[in-house]
């Protein structure tokens, strides 16, 4: 079984991402995580990264190479990322995950895992438009795809007003209508 989990900034798509593949014993792979480390490896923040890519292509290159290379070589996972969708086509599973602005900045402003921590929730917003801007940006020019379109996925959960837990069993409770996962 493969699925992927798309969605915006915040919406939840790697913590839900990891506690469902924990939970149906399957492997995860986050290319957010990938493009946090190689921020963190050249020094800059996710932002600054996501504005170098628009000038120097190998940046996204490289990390759509590894998540291509993941979906040919294994057969059980779940991936999450904007693009996962579009380069794991023969995914069983393809969710986006949404929520308004707000809560995805107030989420952004609790994880411990970003550099915003201690920042203002406008700052963040601001940021999140920006760096969802370049992106979307770039996945057009490189690829014409836009992965803010929800008609491009099997299920569409809006995660603003629910828990983790619960955008989970939605999750969890879909494969199984499924029969996806048994």
């Amino acid at each position: 079984m493969i699925i992927t989990i798309s969605g915006r900034a915040g919406s939840g798509k790697s913590t839900i991402a990891k506690l469902v593949a924990k939970k149906l014993g399957l492997k995860h792979f986050s290319s957010g995580d990938f493009m946090r480390q190689m921020a963190k490896e050249k020094g800059i923040s996710l932002l600054e990264l996501s504005k170098l890519a628009e000038k120097d292509k190998s940046i996204d290159k490289e990390l759509d190479e590894r998540q291509i290379k993941f979906g040919k070589e294994e057969d059980n996972f779940i991936i999450d990322g904007r693009l996962s969708a579009f380069f794991i086509p023969k995914a069983d599973f393809k969710i986006f995950l949404d929520a308004d602005k707000k809560t995805r900045a107030e989420r952004i402003l609790k994880d411990a895992r970003t550099e915003e921590r201690g920042k203002s929730l406008e700052d963040i917003e601001k940021k999140i438009e920006e760096r969802e801007r370049s992106e979307a940006k770039r996945y057009r020019e490189y690829y014409s795809y836009d992965c803010y379109d929800k008609s491009k996925y099997n299920h569409v959960i809006d995660t603003t007003n629910l828990a983790i837990e619960e955008v989970v069993k939605k999750v969890l409770d879909i494969t199984q209508k499924e029969k996806i996962y048994k």
